[in-house]
């Protein structure tokens, strides 16, 4: 088996233990993968912080930086085939969606290549007798803990605009989902970027993650994964008063009205809820639909999980595995709690007879206040349940704890649009489920997080305003 290492101050390191790394496709190790230990995340934190230090990421003109993620993005797309084929096996998803991810890599660094040199102060009138600017600059050692559901994707999302910015950064990569990074950082170590700028280690999250949450360089922290995590890191986070960006998890829920075009919603509904396995943060988790629709959607709904392939992304079915035995065992847990609360499953419900962590497309019908309609599955279980009147419809929307995106779809411009409004979310679609890109901001609200990534936006989570206020002396 191939052995992956961590990339630390511009070297790549082993490590005195290591990890399998199993497909979630065949339950069987692949890869073993260098397991990063305290004194790996103090050299990762004390590159970093001496990089950061020594002004090589700040001095120059911001348009070096530009020139080094331009040729990140140019080496990602170099190893894009190459990197999608292990991600796929080592996450079990879509050889497709795994080759989308380096794709997707490589446009967070070209898009945040063109706003390296744009991140501009202002001037502040204050009269004649003074001079007022601000300028921005860098958080210092941005230290960011990356998922497994997106891992590749996701890195970049945080990783190019802090180095746009002019940060050092130490990523902690998911333990059961380490080895497309390791590729990401190949491809980035041939960009330029100096020693120290960009580090990456796997090693436990109660180990290596406490230790650079906690770490006396970490000037801010950027989390995405569950509440349960991020609520653990804040609380450590707060001991240093360290700024943090936090995406944690959702209760989407999508509103169909009666005038829904059906086709478009279930084309939304695909995606929405199978696409990765419902391992998404944003997935649509939760659909409501008019009386008047409710058993015609319903339905087709059902028809159309059925309809999926199950099977191994790299023969790239609709519908792979979920990332661990641990994973599958969690959903199956909330289908069965589920049924006990009385809620009817009207497809799936339970694995899938294939070797592999496999859970069947699962459509639910459930009242609002069911735990398997609060709480995040983060599988491809979707519960559906119908609405009366819009009022009803926008209070089961929001009558969750997490607030990250939602979705409204029907003919009535009027009608989505003051819906939209309504709703509490970062972030809502109308008539297409994900219809955003890397240039929309993306974040939640209440147990969904705060901060924001993606977008022009994002790029002020990464700095910190300084303000210069100048008295001007007059000879008489």
């Amino acid at each position: 088996m191939q052995h992956y290492l961590n990339f630390i101050d511009g070297q790549w390191r082993d490590s005195s233990s290591q990890l399998d790394v199993i497909n979630p496709a065949t339950a069987q190790a692949f890869a073993t993968m260098a397991q990063a230990s305290i004194e790996d995340a103090d050299a990762a934190m004390t590159a970093a912080h001496r990089c950061a230090k020594s002004g090589v990421l700040t001095d120059v003109r911001p348009a070096q930086r530009t020139t080094w993620l331009l040729k990140a993005a140019d080496a990602i797309r170099e190893i894009a085939a190459e990197g999608a084929l292990i991600l796929c096996r080592e996450n079990g998803k879509n050889l497709a969606t795994a080759r989308e991810e380096f794709d997707e890599a490589a446009r967070y660094f070209e898009y945040y290549a063109g706003m390296a040199d744009k991140i501009e102060g202002i001037s502040v009138p204050l009269g004649k007798d003074y001079i007022d600017f601000t300028s921005y600059i860098p958080m210092g050692v941005s230290v960011q803990i990356v998922p497994w559901n997106f891992p590749v994707s996701i890195c970049a999302r945080s990783l190019a605009p802090a180095l746009a910015a002019g940060n050092a950064v130490v990523v902690k990569s998911p333990e059961i989902s380490p080895l497309g990074m390791i590729l990401l950082f190949k491809a980035l170590e041939k960009a330029g970027f100096p020693q120290g700028a960009i580090n990456l280690l796997c090693g436990k999250g109660s180990e290596v993650g406490s230790c650079l949450v906690k770490h006396k360089y970490t000037n801010q922290i950027v989390f995405t994964g569950s509440v349960a995590t991020g609520q653990r890191i804040l609380k450590d986070a707060a001991e240093r008063a360290t700024p943090s960006v936090m995406e944690l998890g959702g209760k989407s829920a999508a509103i169909a009205f009666a005038d829904v075009d059906l086709e478009q919603l279930l084309r939304s509904v695909k995606v929405g809820i199978f696409y990765n396995s419902g391992q998404v943060c944003s997935a649509m988790s939760r659909l409501l639909v008019h009386r008047s629709r409710y058993d015609e959607v319903k339905n087709a709904v059902v028809g159309l999980a059925e309809s999926l392939t199950v099977g191994i992304g790299e023969n790239n079915a609709e519908l792979t595995p979920v990332i661990s035995h641990d994973q599958q065992q969690q959903i199956l847990a909330m289908i069965a709690k589920a049924r006990q609360e009385g809620a009817n499953i009207l497809t799936g419900g339970h694995a899938a007879d294939l070797s592999g962590y496999f859970v069947l497309p699962t459509i639910i019908e459930a009242s609002p206040e069911m735990s398997i309609a609060q709480q995040e599955v983060f599988g491809p279980v979707l519960v559906i349940m119908p609405f009366e009147t819009e009022d009803e419809a926008v209070a089961i929307a929001n009558g969750t704890d997490f607030g990250l995106v939602a979705g409204v779809f029907g003919e009535s411009l009027n009608q989505t649009l003051r819906v939209a409004n309504r709703l509490i979310a970062g972030q809502v679609f109308i008539n297409e489920w994900f219809a955003g890109g890397i240039e929309t901001p993306f974040g939640g609200v209440g147990l969904s997080g705060f901060g924001r990534e993606k977008g022009q936006e994002a790029i002020f989570s990464y700095v910190q305003t300084r303000n210069i206020g100048i008295r001007l002396q007059h000879n008489v």
